[in-house]
């Protein structure tokens, strides 16, 4: 019997989710497996639910947690969600309906809400039914219409191209380091969270980008980074062709709740070391070395809003204890 699964839902957690975003995760219908991933040490919360693995990581942090996670997934299709954010119960339904269309699609851009932490009523509201695949149209980049997904200017699946890694080097970063990226800019796409991948694809970048980080003890004192961004570029890199269409975009209703904090609320995030590991995996691509310039200049100013964060933080807990 062949027990393999169509989707697997991947969180790397600290086990501190709430017991309502656990029974959410469990709506989720048809062939689906969820791995949580805890870091070592930690009292596991017990779920009576059979397509749910619980894997312990080594070693304490998003990045080997999720690593973990993704590398044994078993199914055809993954996909990484936070332990904080939602997905529709319909997903897999909606996802078989996509990758039998698009056979050789690699990704399908799910449509995310952004959501205040403090909304529950909006967090907590019926999700909208998913529309039928094959009424949607497929839409497209145009000259009339060059940024539809910035706009919201479509109703049907829009075409995402893969990331213009073959984009020169731009020396103005290096001169102009204040200067605003702009070449993220568009219908492509940088990161790898909420998204559902092909796992062959996955599997394939995380087993060249394991090497290129050497997964040893070493991992315990690198500083807070993230998969998200670092894998979502890593596949597009490793498997680069130039303006293919790697997979479409998802239209209205939302099949993602993200849940959106208050800036003192979140860890600050370094994410430099992603950007070397990609650079030195594919320095051939002008793209890469352009983030990881304007990385390095907005560095001073992630650790100093980190310091503030972290600062007003302690007068929160203070303020509450009193």
């Amino acid at each position: 019997m062949n027990n393999k699964q169509f989707l697997t839902i991947v969180t790397a957690t600290r086990g501190n989710y709430s017991d309502y975003w656990l029974n959410q995760l469990l709506q989720v219908k048809g062939e689906v497996k969820f791995i949580l991933v805890y870091p070592p040490d930690l009292n596991i919360k017990e779920i009576d639910d059979a397509r749910v693995k619980v894997l312990i990581s080594p070693y304490k942090g998003e990045v080997i947690q999720r690593f973990i996670g993704l590398i044994n997934a078993e199914s055809d299709y993954v996909m990484a969600l936070d332990d904080d954010d939602f997905v529709h119960p319909d997903i897999v339904e909606l996802s078989t309906q996509y990758f039998q269309k698009f056979p050789e699609s690699w990704v399908l851009r799910l449509k995310i809400e952004n959501i205040n932490h403090s909304d529950k009523s909006r967090i907590q509201q019926d999700w909208e039914s998913l529309p039928n695949l094959e009424e949607l149209e497929i839409d497209k980049k145009t000259a009339e219409n060059p940024f539809p997904f910035k706009q919201g200017n479509y109703k049907g699946l829009l075409e995402v191209p893969i990331a213009p890694l073959c984009k020169a080097f731009d020396f103005r970063y290096v001169i102009f380091p204040w200067r605003k990226r702009t070449d993220q800019n568009g219908i492509h796409f940088e990161n790898f969270n909420n998204k559902i991948w092909q796992t062959q694809r996955v599997k394939a970048a995380l087993n060249e980008l394991s090497q290129a980080m050497q997964v040893s003890s070493a991992l315990k004192w690198i500083p807070m980074w993230s998969l998200d961004r670092l894998l979502g570029l890593f596949i597009q890199a490793k498997f680069y062709q130039k303006d293919t269409i790697i997979g479409h975009a998802m239209p209205k209703p939302e099949q993602i709740r993200f849940i959106v904090r208050d800036s003192y609320l979140k860890e600050t995030r370094l994410y430099l070391m992603a950007e070397i590991l990609l650079v030195k995996c594919y320095p051939q691509y002008g793209y890469l070395w352009n983030l990881i310039v304007w990385q390095i200049a907005t560095l001073p100013r992630i650790l100093a809003r980190g310091f503030l964060n972290n600062q007003m933080s302690k007068c929160r807990n203070q303020s509450i204890s009193n």
